[in-house]
This record gives structure tokens, sequence and C-alpha cells, in this order.
């Protein structure tokens, strides 16, 4: 039996970038640039933000932090983007290889940062007590959720608190008390109420355009020191809601603004579904309908229907949905030539820019933005964000399966030594290829190869566990009868 370690994962991940073509180590020039940069000097010519309470809300162990947020009213939002370019500049060695990647890759045992961590993590995140050169989306949210105003612009910023999702996001919902940070400051209370509030509003203005509320079980790997102990469900909360409100927000804002100047966007565009007939089937076979077309304000009414009547196998229906709706790509978008919006979002004016430490087209779309706002030349040429749109969308999707098979692997590795148990299970896919099953606790799923006659989606059931395969990530059980 295999020690559950990091390092049995880490080396299945190591293999698995290298077999998809990325470069899990930084070339001896990128860490010499990245031993070698220096905090910018100050500039004048920004604006001095640094006095507001700015504050970031991110996962409990992210170092790498790009965005911070403030309210300076009851409607006006700021968003601080980290000001990557102004330490890793186009064509260095650093963004070489930032350029092969084109993403930071998140698995369990370990982060293969895009960029060298002497940046991601130190002088390019807006770390807590921090000096930091920032992008600012300024955004004023009306009454109904529609941003009414907006102005994009360079600024110093300070992150005052580091705070993390469940902890923000439990007091929010009135379920914990504030973290110690929130508890010991009126200001920072007032401030991530009057934030909640306008992130409701903006949530509530894309639901009406028919935004998808989709819930998936994301399982995250729990490590006692380097020994993998257990598996755990994340589910989304207000405090994740609320920076991805404001992030959609400001992705919007900041489409829009290059489309104003007269430059081109690298956007992240979901067509309508080519498989919408199969989400109608879908419907219909839970007794619902949906119409002949596809429709982002039925599918999302269907969803809440269906979340209300069933919660337990809202996950999975929210998986099989995920799936029929197929992956987002980049596309660029020049002037005069609009593209399609985002389907899932409900959004039409829709570019990355909110990540610029751990996607590369945020970097690209940073680059462009601070050109548009300094009225220089577009810094790329439109066959340049072509190409960079079509690598960073297969490296993109090469990357997610990188870090679906490491936490398949991660599954089987904590599995491993619990074969002959027996769990209770949901169903979660039967077709001619196989049936699958989704188990309770801890939440993985694997393949039924033995007994899965007769057994259809939703079923529940009784199921032993007969073998598992940690480099491949399978996992097979027998249903009890």
């Amino acid at each position: 039996m295999t020690r559950p370690t990091r390092d049995v994962l880490r080396d299945i991940a190591r293999r698995a970038l290298l077999q998809r073509g990325f470069l899990p180590d930084f070339s001896d020039a990128a860490r010499a640039d990245a031993r070698a940069a220096a905090p910018p000097p100050p500039d004048p010519a920004v604006r001095d933000l640094r006095a507001l309470p700015w504050c970031s809300i991110d996962n409990d162990d992210s170092r790498d932090l790009d965005q911070l947020s403030v309210s300076t009213d009851a409607d006006t939002i700021l968003v601080a983007i980290a000001d990557v370019d102004v330490l890793v500049p186009q064509g260095s060695a650093a963004d070489r290889h930032a350029a092969v990647n084109t993403t930071s890759v998140y698995t369990p045992a370990q982060v293969y940062p895009m960029l060298p961590e002497r940046y991601s993590t130190d002088l390019t995140s807006l770390n807590e007590g921090e000096d930091r050169y920032a992008m600012v989306v300024e955004m004023k949210v009306g009454a109904d959720g529609r941003v009414e105003r907006s102005e994009i612009y360079r600024a110093q910023v300070r992150n005052h608190a580091k705070l993390a999702y469940n902890a923000v996001g439990a007091w929010l919902e009135g379920s914990a008390p504030p973290p110690p940070t929130v508890a010991a400051s009126a200001v920072l209370q007032e401030q991530l109420r009057t934030q909640d509030a306008v992130s409701e509003r903006l949530g509530g203005a894309r639901q009406r355009l028919g935004a998808l509320h989709l819930k998936t079980v994301e399982a995250k790997a729990v490590f006692t020191g380097d020994l993998l102990t257990d598996l755990r469900a994340e589910d989304k909360n207000r405090a994740k809601e609320l920076i991805e409100n404001f992030m959609i927000a400001a992705n919007g804002v900041t489409a829009a603004f290059l489309t104003a100047r007269g430059f081109p966007s690298i956007r992240r565009i979901l067509r309508a579904p080519e498989r919408w007939d199969r989400i109608v089937e879908l419907a219909r076979s839970m007794g619902d309908g949906l119409p002949g077309a596809p429709s982002a304000p039925e599918l999302e009414a269907f969803l809440l229907r269906r979340r209300a009547a069933d919660p337990l196998r809202f996950p999975d229906l929210s998986l099989s949905v995920v799936k029929l709706l197929g992956s987002g790509e980049y596309a660029v978008e020049f002037p005069g030539k609009p593209l399609e919006g985002h389907f899932g979002l409900a959004v039409r004016d829709y570019a990355h820019s909110t990540a610029p430490n751990r996607r590369y087209p945020d970097l690209v779309t940073q680059r462009l933005l601070k050109a548009a706002v300094d009225r220089r030349p577009v810094p790329l040429t439109g066959p340049e964000l072509e190409a960079l749109a079509a690598h960073c969308t297969e490296q993109e999707d090469d990357a997610t399966k990188v870090e679906r098979q490491v936490r398949k692997s991660a599954a089987a590795l904590l599995l491993e030594g619990r074969l002959g148990e027996t769990f209770d299970a949901l169903v979660t896919g039967a077709s001619e290829k196989g049936t699958w099953v989704r188990v309770l606790q801890p939440p993985v799923e694997g393949r039924v190869s033995r007994d899965q006659a007769g057994l259809d989606v939703g079923d529940r059931v009784r199921v032993k566990l007969l073998s598992t395969d940690v480099e491949r990530g399978y996992i097979d059980f027998q249903r009890l009868r």
C-alpha cells in the first residue's frame, strides 16, 4: 500500500504536467529576474489610495493575492488589481515562461505558479501591510444592480486586512462570530456589510438576465503535515459570492473600457450550448420543461426549482449541465466586430483581467488596459492576440485536466487502505460507457464495476470498495444488494 503523502501526489502532478506540455520548473533566467527584482520606486503620477480601508478576501491558504476591494459610499465599489506588468515586463524571461504555461496549476499537493513566487506571492501580490501599485476599477452601482458609472486608473494601495472566505462568509450569513480582525474594527465591519449589499444587487441583476447558479461538489485535500488525511467538500458562501460578483463586474467594465478606447480585447466567452437539446431532455426526465431554443433565464429558473425540490442531488444535476454547456474559450474582439457574450454569466462584455498573477490572459489584458489609459498604441498585433487566445484556451483546458487527474489520484490514495469497506453513495452517471457513483463521505466518485445492472442517475445505493489505482485515479466499487 502506498503511503498517502504529498510526495506521491507531487510526482503524479509533475508527470501529468510534462505529458501535457507544461513547464513545471522555471528557467535559470526567470529565477535570476525574480531574484534581482525590487519594489518599483514611488510614482507621483499615480493616485495615492493607500489610506482607504482596502481588504482582500481569498482562500485561507492563498498567498498570490490579486484583488482588493473597498467601498467609498453605499453605492461605489473600488476593485484594485495587482499591477504585475510593472515588474514583469513583456518579453522578460519570467513573462516568456508565463506565456508557455498561461496559468497557475493548483493540485492537491502543490501549486505550480505561473510566475516565480518572488513575484506572485511577494512583490506583485497585494500582501497585507504592503504598499503596492494596482489598476483600480471604480464602479457606481445603481439600485437595480447595474453599473451606472465607471472609471479605471492606476493607484498605490495598501491591504489593511487579509481575510478568508469561510470565516467572512459564515459571519455574513449569521452562522458564526466575525473573525478576530473584523471583530476588532468597526470600519471593517461596515465595509464588509456595505460591500455585501452592493454584491447582492450586482448578483440579482445578473440573475434576472439568466446567470446560472450551479453547485458542484469540489473536494479539497486535507493534509496533516505531509500526510493526506481527508477530503472535504468546499461550498460557496456569501464571501465567495461577494468577490465573484465584484470580479465579474470589474471584468465587464474592463472589456467595455477597451472597446470605448478602440482597443482589441481578449474575451472569455461561453457560446450558447450546442447540446441544448440534451439539457431539454434532462429537464423533461425530471417532469419539468425548457424551450426549444437556448435560454439562460429559463435554464436558471429550472435550476432554482430543482435546487429547492432535491438539494441532495442538485450538485449532480449541476455537473451534468456544466458538461452539456461545454467549456469557455478565449477569443479576440476587435473594434467594430463584437463577439458573443458569456452564456452562463449572462454578460456580453467579459474580459479576464482580475488575476494577473495567476492567468496570462489577465496579464495581457492589463498591458492593453495600461496602454489604453495612457493613450499609447496597442502593444500587440491582432495576429499575436489571436494566437495567444488560442494557446491560452488550450493550456487552460489542459490545466483543468491535470488538476482533475491529481484530485482523482488523491481520492484513490485516501481510499487505498480501505478496500472492502462499504459506503452510502448516489448514482451520478449511467450509460453504455459505465455506471458512476459519488460516495457521500468522503466526497469521491468512482465506477461501479460489479452488479451495476438496473442502476440509474439519482439512485441511492450501498457500495463496497473493490480496488484503487492511484496513478490513474481509478476507484472501483461493487453494488451491494
